[in-house]
């Protein structure tokens, strides 16, 4: 199995917490096959809203939700 990863962002409540405020509008950058290409991913998206501390970029280890005891 490829270690899966998901790249997305949005609002969030509180900028180091992960309540996103608006779930209808989730920015979903991708589905990516390692962790070096969804960093790269999250790093590009991150960066075009550097400037609002309430936009808050995430990595999600899907292949951890989907088989936690392979790890």
């Amino acid at each position: 199995m490829s270690k899966l990863h998901l790249v997305f962002g949005g609002r969030v409540s509180d900028p180091q917490g992960l309540d996103f405020v608006d779930l209808a509008n989730l920015d979903v950058v991708g589905l990516y096959p390692d962790y070096k290409s969804a960093e790269k991913a999250w790093r590009s998206a991150a960066q075009r809203t550097v400037d609002d501390a309430e936009m808050k970029y995430v990595v999600v280890h899907l292949h951890k939700l989907l088989q936690p005891e392979a790890e």
